[in-house]
């Protein structure tokens, strides 16, 4: 979750509705939480989830890389 705290901030520089509720002060401390949206994160980590199960499938297997030795070596012998 992100958060900002700002301290002695001027009330000056506030929306109107908010410096209505202060009164007469002068400064505040302000600070601001954004809430979070649990069905996004959910899909968020549903779609990081699918990349990754993407991308092991493009791994390559043992014998792919024995195989590229093996021909490396050839070229090298031949």
């Amino acid at each position: 979750m992100n958060r900002i705290v700002r301290e002695h901030y001027p009330v000056e520089r506030l929306p109107e509705d908010l410096r209505a509720e202060l009164g007469l002060a002068r400064t505040a401390k302000i600070v601001i939480e954004v809430e979070e949206d649990r069905s996004r994160s959910k899909a968020r980590a549903d779609a990081i989830a699918d990349l990754l199960e993407h991308r092991r499938g493009l791994a390559p297997s043992p014998d792919d890389s024995v195989a590229r030795v093996r021909k490396l070596r050839d070229e090298w012998d031949g």
